[in-house]
């Protein structure tokens, strides 16, 4: 097996493990104790040294590690995405029991792209809470078999649906659960995890799709998978961080949720969830306010999430000349409005990381009529000013539940990011 085949089978299966946040956060949680890291609490005295590896959580759903050479330059390296993905969330109280059948009440979670969720086989995860003998206490569910779908309406009855369409989501897109009356969601929640359906207080549980990763193309040059924004810059950038060699600096890798719908949240990178951490860090090691402060003057940040690609169908929709390729390297995002923290000093060190990476890079505009969206660096920049890049790798059908990319643009943030650590600004 070719070394991008294993690469890409391991993003594969860490995307399969991770349905939601909450799933992708605990595997890399076990990926990072399998590594020799010690996990810390918010909640609890935190006991580092030079030489160690810790991490921490917050929410379940975001996490932030770090790594302490035994020798190092007062900075911060560090490297950002995001754990959450555009999906739809289940209400409190959801079977709606209507025509004969049962549905799910489920409502928007970011902006998707709606009309690829039609015609799936879902199915539900995420985590519950619940009454531990009068403790609260929450559990990972996931429910690993073809449990929902959403219908489309045929043909014969919508003479006018290859024409456009206006989505009606509280109508439309409620997930066919049964045809039952007796059935509900709890109940079944109850026999996965073994607890009474009783003592189960709330939830926070998504729709997720269940098709599975592919590699396709006539030279299987194509990847395509659920939630490749931006699970395909959390792992890549986690290998890319496990694997760095005598980093100069300390290590950060982040990890936050919420992205997609606007950061604002406590574990949110619109929230003191890193400067908490970097703060405490540099208490724990004696720095002093000033030393913090100067440390920050000479770090530096990437923040990982994809990157829209030019797409063969509407090429119009793409800037003239900045016109991203699948395969075709790292792409470094710019935007006049400021949506992207790149300029022209922070992009010149991340070609310089590329190049001694031996990595391609290459350059996302947006087309002047069409506004971009934004990502999580300028927002975390609220909190920690440090100079930043965007960065990601590009992909086609962003936020549809099945997305694509290139296979051979996993190994290139691996191989950047590892530079990136290694080095120093």
């Amino acid at each position: 097996m070719e070394k991008t085949d294993i690469i890409v089978s391991g993003l594969f299966d860490f995307i399969k493990k991770s349905p939601t946040s909450f799933h992708a956060v605990e595997n890399i949680s076990r990926i990072l104790c399998g590594k020799g890291f010690t996990e810390l609490s918010e909640s609890e005295p935190w006991n580092i040294a030079p030489g160690g590896k810790y991490f921490v959580r917050r929410n379940g759903s975001a996490l932030i590690s770090f790594c302490l050479p035994e020798s190092y330059e007062k900075a911060f390296m560090l490297c950002a995405s995001h754990s959450d993905s555009p999906s739809f969330k289940v209400k409190e109280n959801p079977e709606r029991k209507e025509a004969g059948g049962v549905k799910l009440n489920v409502e928007k979670y970011g902006g998707m792209l709606i009309n690829p969720w039609f015609d799936r086989p879902l199915s539900v995860a995420g985590r519950i809470v619940f009454n531990d003998g009068g403790r609260i206490k929450e559990k990972l569910v996931c429910i690993d078999r073809d449990l929902l779908m959403i219908p489309n309406l045929a043909i014969h009855m919508n003479r006018e649906a290859n024409e456009g369409h206006k989505i009606d989501v509280q109508k439309e897109i409620e997930p066919v659960f049964s045809l039952s009356e007796n059935v509900s969601l709890l109940a079944i929640i109850s026999q996965e995890t073994g607890l009474p359906k009783e003592d189960i207080l709330s939830h926070d549980l998504f729709l997720y799709d269940r098709s599975q990763p592919c590699r396709w193309g006539a030279e299987e040059e194509f990847i395509s998978a659920p939630r490749l924004d931006d699970l395909e810059c959390a792992w890549t950038s986690l290998q890319g961080f496990l694997s760095a060699e005598k980093p100069a600096s300390i290590s950060v890798y982040c990890l936050f949720d919420n992205e997609e719908v606007g950061s604002s949240t406590r574990q949110g990178a619109d929230s003191t969830f890193l400067s908490d951490t970097l703060e405490r860090l540099s208490e724990k090691l004696g720095w002093s306010g000033e030393d913090y402060k100067i440390a920050l003057s000479k770090s530096f940040m990437l923040s990982a999430d994809n990157a829209h690609a030019l797409h063969p169908n509407y090429a119009e929709k793409a800037d003239p000349v900045n016109r991203p390729l699948l395969n075709g390297g790292i792409v470094i995002k710019y935007n006049a409005a400021q949506k992207y923290t790149s300029d022209a000093v922070t992009s010149a060190f991340f070609k310089m990381i590329c190049k001694k990476a031996a990595v391609p890079c290459q350059v996302f505009t947006n087309n002047s009529n069409i506004p971009g969206g934004s990502t999580l660096g300028n927002i975390s920049q609220n909190h920690v000013s440090i100079p930043c890049v965007d960065i990601g790798l590009a992909q086609w059908a962003m936020h549809s539940p099945y997305e694509s990319a290139g296979a051979e643009d996993v190994e290139s943030m691996i191989k950047a990011v590892k530079c990136f650590f290694e080095s120093v600004v």
